[in-house]
């Protein structure tokens, strides 16, 4: 079992930024494939980014290209979603989660172990 916690999330205005964290206590997953899942109420949770493993490939999903960058800190077993030039329509709980699947994937069925989950709310 990994445990995720997710932290950073927040209230900021539109056009403002935010950087999450994602962090493993106590274990390792410098092996593994790292995404970024959102859930606004009312809605399936749907794929924001990942990662490889070694932190040289990611993904996006088309509403968040050019305004999100999903980074990878190995020696601080850490995984960072950066977002800036936030929209009123990125207001959700962010979800980090783990993938031991092979290759870069945006289905949440091929990830194995997800955070708690961070708040963020962007105001207009």
């Amino acid at each position: 079992q990994v445990q995720l916690v997710e932290s950073g999330g927040g209230l900021v205005q539109a056009g403002g930024s935010l950087r999450l964290s994602c962090a493993a206590p106590g274990r390792t997953f410098s092996s593994y494939k790292m995404g970024w899942f959102r859930q606004a109420p009312g809605k399936e949770r749907e794929f924001v980014g990942a990662i490889s493993w070694s932190g040289n490939s990611t993904m996006y999903a088309d509403s968040v290209k050019g305004r999100f960058t999903i980074s990878r800190d190995s020696a601080k077993n850490t995984v960072y979603l950066q977002m800036n030039n936030l929209k009123p329509e990125d207001t959700a709980v962010y979800y980090c989660a783990v993938s031991r699947g092979i290759g870069l994937s945006s289905s949440k069925g091929l990830y194995n172990y997800w955070g708690q989950g961070t708040q963020v709310t962007v105001s207009s």
